[in-house]
Formats: structure tokens, sequence, C-alpha cells
């Protein structure tokens, strides 16, 4: 019997994983996905190669690519951008670190209290939190953004809003900074030179300005993978899971299973209780079966798989809200034109921010060719200008939004993307309990029934829907005070990327899947430790660094009170994930 098994390697499941393993836990992580353990092999920087959600090597499904991908049911229109394998979704996130904003947690009794999402705070303090945010800013680690052109366009339209330049990384107020991210500053010849022949580590180290962090990081070439400059958990907390043994006095290293997707958990009635007592898996190459048997289950498959593993296991779900209170963060974009160059494609893709607690943030996003074209054709209001149909919203940008076409997209490309400055805004969304995952009415694939993700109101709440049109309206400020000569709002269709809450913690047993240890109400031995724990959309700070900093306090809880242990996050100092002792053991590996 293990002591552990963690099911997913994504954003959540490997900061468990670690953080037991390094305590001395026998842990078994089960990822659906592949492993990608040769990335400059098995990846390259064309777009339609990475993203192409059917056959990308970043996509839902299995190792195999000639196999199809995974399928869900969406039953509206909408997107929901997730992967597989090794490091899941954070493999082409942008290494965006904020805190979480004060407002969303239990306790908070400023002036704007009653501005957030009252009915669904996280059970504990703000300021409990605070340990378990430095400890993951330490180990992953996080930094403070390198800049280039575009942050300082970006930076130019933020000094005409009247708002101050934040000098902490927790958020008071309205302010902007750069941001607080998870990629390596680049040192050597890196952000000095384009030329690739200089960009081989250790001549150059961190961040190279590929500028294509949504294709995966595997840069600077020649780095050991535990250095390379995003820290996506398949470059910091998976090397350090599996080389446990060689930082921690005590670690053991975890195993990792790949293609392995879990089909059920199984539990127990003891004494009246029901206790989780471990999972079966398949193999995705051989349609195997096998079951593992631990004292502690912990679910990391994210907002859509956890509901749908939890209904294909038959749990029991006493209050209806498994799978109830799937929100995002309402996105839109903002594009400006420029007459000026920008570098809007090159270097770090977000380095920059601002944020307005209570509604929520504005990022300056840099994408390729292909990335940019998708955003700004992606609209919910269809084509704009003189093809508009009338529905786009109307404010402080040229003409109603949507989507560009005809003159005006020429126009707006004419420059090149080097004249272009992107604005995403992140919107504060409530936790809706009718937004959620159920098991869909059509066939079952060969891992059971497959999930449906329903928003049955097209309308988001009041308090959602003001958020997002009050950043929307300061993205467009920013852009015309950053000396934009055109700004677009492209009213983006629902792409749910930035997703939380399907499992999430609460105060109230009435509404909330887990305890304020984000145990299971239901079942004793299972928790949960990814972005479906979170007990709402943070205020509309990226979600990673609140998720992990929760994955730490959890694996702490988990080790307290079934191992017998003491707390550590309090008394002791983190290892960094570049530390070169993972370096050489990665290297025995063959990693």
């Amino acid at each position: 019997m293990r002591d552990v098994i963690v099911i997913g390697a994504g954003g959540g499941g490997p900061v468990v994983a670690k953080e037991l393993a390094a305590r001395g836990l026998d842990v078994l992580v089960l990822e659906a996905g592949p492993r990608h353990d040769r990335p400059r092999e098995q990846w390259s920087s064309y777009e339609n190669d990475a993203n192409n959600p059917l056959t990308g090597y970043l996509r839902w499904g299995p190792t195999d690519r000639s196999r199809p991908a995974w399928f869900r049911e969406w039953a509206q229109n909408s997107f929901v951008w997730q992967l597989s394998g090794v490091g899941g979704t954070t493999q082409h996130f942008y290494g965006n670190y904020p805190r979480a904003y004060p407002g969303v947690f239990r306790g908070y009794d400023k002036p704007d209290r009653d501005a957030y999402d009252v009915e669904h705070r996280f059970p504990f303090t703000y300021g409990e939190m605070v340990p378990y945010f430095e400890w993951v800013e330490a180990t992953a680690p996080v930094m403070t953004a390198a800049m280039g052109t575009k942050e300082q366009v970006f930076f130019r339209g933020c000094e005409t809003l009247d708002l101050p330049v934040q000098t902490t990384k927790t958020t008071y107020g309205p302010s902007y900074r750069p941001q607080e991210n998870a990629v390596l500053q680049p040192g050597g010849n890196a952000g000095r030179t384009s030329d690739p022949n200089l960009l081989t580590h250790p001549d150059a180290t961190g961040c190279t300005f590929c500028g294509y962090c949504f294709q995966g990081c595997m840069r600077p070439v020649g780095a050991p993978r535990n250095q390379f400059a995003k820290r996506s958990t398949d470059n910091s907390y998976v090397p350090m899971a599996l080389t446990a043994d060689v930082w921690a006095p005590h670690g053991r290293p975890v195993e990792l299973l790949t293609d392995a997707y879990v089909t059920r958990i199984h539990t127990e009635s003891k004494n009246g209780v029901e206790v989780a007592t471990g999972v079966t898996w398949r193999d995705n190459a051989s349609g195997d079966e096998q079951r593992e048997d631990a004292r502690v289950v912990v679910m990391a498959g994210g907002c859509t798989e956890n509901p749908r593993l939890w209904f294909n296991s038959g749990l029991p779900n006493p209050n209806d809200w498994v799978g109830r209170g799937y929100t995002d963060h309402f996105f839109d974009w903002v594009v400006g034109s420029f007459d000026e160059y920008t570098g809007n494609p090159k270097g770090v893709g977000s380095a920059a921010r601002l944020d307005f607690p209570p509604y929520g943030g504005l990022e300056n996003v840099g994408l390729p060719p292909a990335l940019n074209g998708f955003a700004t054709a992606l609209s919910d209001s269809g084509i704009r200008g003189e093809y508009t149909n009338g529905r786009g919203p109307t404010g402080p940008w040229d003409g109603p939004a949507g989507r560009l076409m005809g003159p005006e997209l020429k126009d707006l490309v004419a420059g090149g993307l080097d004249r272009l400055l992107s604005v995403l805004v992140i919107t504060d969304d409530d936790v809706e309990r009718d937004n959620r995952v159920v098991p869909s009415a059509l066939p079952a694939d060969e891992n059971g029934p497959i999930p449906k993700i329903s928003f049955p109101h097209r309308e988001r709440t009041r308090r959602t829907t003001r958020n997002r049109e009050f950043m929307a309206r300061k993205a467009a400020e920013l852009l015309r005070g950053a000396g934009a000569r055109q700004v677009y709002r492209i009213d983006w269709a629902p792409l749910l990327l930035h997703v939380q809450s399907s499992m999430r913690m609460g105060e109230s047993e009435h509404n909330s899947v887990l305890d304020s240890n984000a145990e299971s109400r239901a079942v004793k031995r299972l928790f949960v430790a990814d972005n479906s724990a979170l007990a709402n959309s943070l205020g509309g700070p990226n979600p990673t660094l609140t998720t992990q900093a929760l994955a730490t306090r959890t694996a702490e809880k988990i080790f307290q009170g079934y191992f017998g242990g003491d707390p550590w996050v309090a008394s002791e100092s983190p290892v960094v994930s570049t530390d070169p002792r993972i370096s050489t053991r990665l290297g025995e590996l063959g990693l």
C-alpha cells in the first residue's frame, strides 16, 4: 500500500507530491497524458504543431498523437483550453504569479468588503496564506519579470490613469507594476542577442526572449531541465519530486506513471464514514487496468476531470455541489495599433500588469502570429466596422466591439505585430451554482462517461458583467494614454482558460465540497489540490500561485493529520527548484 496517490501532474499535483516526498512518504503520481522528457526532440516552435487542440503536442489527449483527443461536451459556444501531460496546462501558461486579492478571504474588513463575492470566501484569512505564498515564491522561484519595449509602452499608458506603482507582493488597491512571474531572469547573452549560436547554456541563462512561451519552454538550449526559463511544473516541481532523495534530508523520490488514466476512486465505509482507499487506472496504450491502494488519495486532474471522476466513481454528493460553481475570469481582449515600434511579440509573454480590485486586472500579452490572429478573431459580437451586425458594445474604443474584417483588419496588421499592443482583461467572476460539470448523455469513451460543461445562463451575474465592462474601459483608456492611434475591443467569446472552483472549499458545508484543509467533506482521506479547490476566482489574479500555495498547505495538513508529522512552512527554508543537486541527479537519470 502506498502512502499517497496523486491523480494528475499539472499545476497542483506535483506540488503535493514534491512536498510529501521530501518528508519521506511513498508517493505515486498518475498522469493521464504524456511525459515530454526530451522536449527539444519532441517539441517545436510551430504554433499548429503545438497548439492544435486535436493533434498538437499540447492538447487534451494521450501520448500517441495519431489517436484522437479526449472529448468533452460543451453545452454552449465556448472552448475549454486544458492540456494533459506532465506539467498540465502550465506547459503553455505565461508564468504569471500574482497573489490573490485579500478581499476574497475570510476576515477581510476593508471598506470594499462587500464588493467581492461575499457568499463564497476562502474559509481562512489572507494572513494565514501568506507563508504559503512565500514558500512557493521562493521554490519556483518567482521573480520580477524582465522588461522590454512592450512593457515600456504599457506602463506609459498606466501613468496616464493616475494610479500608483505597486511595490508590494500583496495588492492593496488599484496600482500597476511589472509582473511577478515564474520565469528566470535573463543572464549572460540571454536578452542581449537573437543569434542562436550565442544562446546556449551556460553562456545564456534564463529567458532568451524567444517569444514562444505558449508552445512550452525548452530554452536555453543545453540547460538542465530544472533550469529551463519558464517554471511550468514540468520544469520546477516535477524535477524536484523525482529527485527528492538528493535535496531533502529524509526525501524519497516520487514514482511517476504517465498515460495512466484514473477511472475510479475506491472507498470503504469505516464506522459509518466513507474513506478513500485507492484508485483504478487504465494504461492508454494497452487498455489494461490496474488497482493501487493508498492511505490518502489526492485529486489534481483539473476543474473538469475531478467532477467527472467523482461521478464515475459513484462517490457521495450530499449537498449536490460536486462540479458546481465553475468559474473563469470572463476574459476580454483590447488591442491598440501604434505608429511606433512596440515589440509586442518579443520577450516574456506577459511582463506587465495593472490591478484594480475588486474588479479584476489587465495584462499586457504578447503572442506569436497565429495565436494573435486567433485572439483578435474570437468575438462574441461577430464582425464589427462597416460589416457589423450592431451587437457589439460601444465605449472608449473605435466603433462597436467585434472582430475586424476587410480594410480595418488590413490597417491593423499593416505595420506587423511589432506595432500592436494587446491587453487581456481578467475579471473577478462570481461563483454561480448552475455553472457546472455533469456526466454527459453522449456515448462514453474508453475511460468512462465523458463530462459536460454547462453554463445554462448565457448572461453572467450583474457584478461579473460590471467588472468586465469596467476593466475593458480601463484597457481602452490605457491604450489611448500610451499613444494608440486606434483601439479595438474584441468582446471575447467564452474562452475557459483560467478556470476554478468546481470542487470548491468553503466556509459553509451547504455550498462547498471541501473543508478548510481541502479534504472532502463526504469522503475522508480524499483531498483536492488544483484550481478546482479554490473557493472563488481570487478577485481576478491568475490562479497558479494561489493553487500551488494552497496545495503546499494541503500537503502540510495531510502530513500532520494522517502521518503524524509536524508543520514545516513556518520553520524551514524552502529549496529552490534550480538547485544544482537537482540538475546533477536529472543528468544521472537521463532527463
